[in-house]
């Protein structure tokens, strides 16, 4: 067994990969208060708002560093589709991200609501629109991707839902919260390391 040394300013996270090859059988969808909304030509600031209230707690950063042109270009993609679940009031409290630039594939690229809302089995509803849209006459497997920052209980969420794991991948990067892409109490789970720290 080999421990991997990782500089307290970088973050560490195991990424699983998982696929699902077999549309799911017709099922009731899940009721909801909730709506799906197709964000065709979202803003990069109106993206990047809902983005941080649905990922900060788990250090989603990736999309918070690029600049509006790269943002822009992504969203302005016809293989990608950016959803929004907005409550009764208008509010956006989550989000859903399909990513079919790869040929028969529609990858779950994000998938999540607010933290208020996780840990209540709303997660179901938000899948079943999920594979209710990735499923289309010329998609042969869906993809998502969760990691060790995740919500504790992602991973076996995905395999309830029927997807199976297939790989496993180290990622470090930059901690987000020491480069200001993040806010210093943000992934309160996940311990903030310095140099000082060390000391």
């Amino acid at each position: 067994m080999t421990l991997i040394p990782v500089a307290p300013s970088d973050v560490a996270t195991v990424v699983t990969t998982l696929e699902l090859r077999t549309r799911p059988p017709a099922r009731p969808m899940p009721t909801a208060p909730w709506r799906l909304v197709r964000w065709r030509t979202p803003s990069p600031a109106a993206y990047r708002t809902l983005f941080a209230r649905v990922g900060t707690r788990w250090l989603w950063y990736s999309r918070l560093g690029m600049t509006d042109a790269a943002l822009t270009a992504i969203l302005a993609d016809p293989a990608v589709e950016v959803h929004a679940v907005v409550d009764p009031a208008g509010i956006e409290v989550g989000m859903l991200e399909l990513d079919r630039n790869e040929p028969g594939t529609c990858r779950i690229a994000y998938f999540g609501l607010v933290p208020e809302l996780t840990g209540r089995g709303h997660g179901r509803w938000l899948m079943a629109h999920a594979l209710a849209l990735g499923w289309r006459r010329d998609t042969a497997r869906m993809l998502v991707h969760t990691c060790t920052l995740d919500h504790p209980h992602a991973l076996g969420f995905y395999r309830a839902q029927g997807f199976t794991a297939i790989a496993r991948t180290l990622e470090t990067f930059p901690d987000p919260r020491l480069i200001g892409l993040l806010p210093m109490d943000a992934g309160q789970a996940i311990p903030l390391l310095s140099a000082d720290s060390r000391r």
